[in-house]
């Protein structure tokens, strides 16, 4: 089965199960899809990471497809100016806001190397075929409900400063695109130029979107657009497979990313976690008090080490996956674009929709994350997988930027400290801690939950789990139990689903 954001993702990697492709063959057909489905999360011109394990392995592999800043990076193209940048992070504001929007935003995207990296290592089907749902769903274009219309209308101003992008999502008033609320018809947006590129990378193989003519219409266009990339950026990049990090938590062992993610700082949470021990059968306020105080600490610690520094959370271009076979090859994908529609520009040749991954970096010089050329991109991703005790084996992980370490840390410890089943985990009330001095609770927590959680943390406001803006992450699992599969979503997602295959 797939769990993803969008059930017509699950559905073509599903697909791909049921006439005998295996979990990775699933999860690359899911990942082309998601980028043609809910373009706005992620695509071909973002990064991401990947972790595989397939029934015999001690340990699964980390696939890492992150985004790298180009070569040619001017750091002078950055100059600071007054005020704060109104996006994910409150770095120092940049005139033109040129680490946000537009061509010199966008790093190098990995996500077509990774899936070609995995493909060529564990893949079973041909390449091409792939591809095909993706080329399909891109083809028709992406329908307008209503939760696409909110997803436009949260962007259309950014959106409309640049040709492709307008063209593509708005219409001809510059106004987000929309479909009747009667009418049984729906209008599509176009994206016949991301078919036809899907459509050359299916034919000519991944390498064709880092070399030949593709590879030099996307250069061109964004060096057209104020960019400095150039052909060796992408003709040198490179996506690379290793051993996942493991954690042993309470005879559990959980498997994650290291580096450049959430993963090492995941770890350290469970570390934290150890001293406190679980009462009952769900969290109390002493639970969710331990929870609190694991995730700053563990937090606080990685903006020190790791380079990276405290911002507001705001609304991410995440997205994450989950793939298990009949035979229990597990995949567990998180990808990204790092901001809804990420830098905004779509490529007018190739009709791709571009990260903003310079985003990622500190425009003030002499920070150990400072923006610089050539240096790799530090995300929240989270791509997580389970061994508990009882032989039970779980892929996890969540979208949502900062509050994507909060959602998976509790859902671990719900899975495992208290045992619960994806349907009881995914539906238990969580915090976030992506605030630096406000813990937000979920409303559907007990009140005196609430109230003696209230006397022991900083601040603490409630909050619903909407649809809109999500004051929590966005996860989804699967998991597998004496040859069981079942697949969970996040409750308020409205086009998250599992498909089985």
């Amino acid at each position: 089965m797939v769990a993803s954001q969008s059930r017509l993702a699950s559905e073509v990697g599903a697909d791909v199960l049921r006439t005998g492709g295996n979990a990775v063959d699933a999860a690359i057909a899911t990942s082309f899809a998601l980028g043609a489905v809910e373009p706005w999360m992620s695509g071909i011109g973002g990064g991401g990471y990947m972790v595989i394990r397939r029934p015999g392995d001690v340990c699964p592999n980390v696939v890492e497809f992150g985004m790298r800043a180009p070569r040619g990076l001017d750091v002078g193209d950055y100059p600071i100016v007054d005020g704060k940048a109104n996006d994910l992070f409150p770095w120092p504001s940049v005139r033109d806001d040129a680490n946000i929007f537009g061509a010199r935003a966008v790093a190098i995207p990995g996500q077509v190397a990774g899936m070609a990296l995995a493909h060529k290592t564990f893949g079973s089907k041909p390449w091409a075929g792939l591809l095909g749902g993706a080329i399909e769903a891109a083809r028709s274009g992406l329908t307008v409900d209503w939760y696409c219309q909110l997803m436009l209308a949260s962007a259309a101003n950014d959106l409309s400063k640049f040709p492709a992008s307008r063209a593509a999502f708005l219409d001809e008033n510059g106004f987000p695109k929309s479909s009747a609320w009667t009418a049984l018809n729906q209008n599509h947006c176009d994206l016949s130029g991301l078919a036809t590129t899907l459509e050359t990378i299916a034919r000519d193989g991944a390498a064709a979107f880092y070399c030949g003519p593709l590879a030099e219409a996307i250069v061109s266009d964004l060096r057209a657009e104020g960019g400095r990339h150039c052909a060796a950026d992408f003709e040198t990049y490179a996506a690379t497979m290793r051993d996942a990090d493991v954690c042993h938590y309470r005879g559990h062992k959980v498997f994650g990313t290291p580096d450049f993610t959430a993963g090492p700082t995941l770890k350290r949470v469970l570390e934290l976690l150890g001293p406190w021990q679980s009462q009952g059968t769900v969290p109390d306020a002493k639970a969710y008090a331990a929870y609190d105080s694991a995730l700053r600490q563990a937090s606080c610690e990685r903006l020190n080490s790791m380079g990276d520094r405290a911002h507001e959370p705001a609304p991410s271009c995440t997205t994450h996956f989950n793939v298990v076979d009949a035979n229990g090859t597990m995949v567990s994908v998180t990808q990204t674009l790092l901001s809804v529609f990420g830098s905004r520009l779509m490529l007018p040749e190739t009709g791709i929709l571009l990260n903003n991954g310079i985003m990622w970096f500190d425009p003030e010089p002499g920070k150990p994350n400072s923006i610089g050329p050539d240096k790799r991109c530090l995300s929240n991703m989270c791509p997580t997988l389970i061994e508990k005790t009882d032989g039970t084996r779980i892929s996890l992980g969540a979208a949502g930027g900062r509050k994507i370490l909060p959602a998976v840390a509790q859902l671990v410890s719900l899975m495992t400290d208290y045992d619960m089943d994806l349907e009881q985990a995914f539906h238990a009330p969580r915090i976030d801690t992506s605030l630096a001095d406000v813990t937000i609770v979920d409303a559907a927590m007990e009140e005196h939950t609430q109230q003696e959680l209230a006397e022991v943390v900083e601040s603490l406001i409630q909050a619903p789990r909407t649809v809109f803006p999500y004051n929590f992450a966005c996860p989804s699992a699967v998991s597998r139990q004496n040859g069981l599969n079942v697949g969970a979503t996040e409750i308020a997602s409205p086009w998250s689903d599992v498909a089985i295959g």
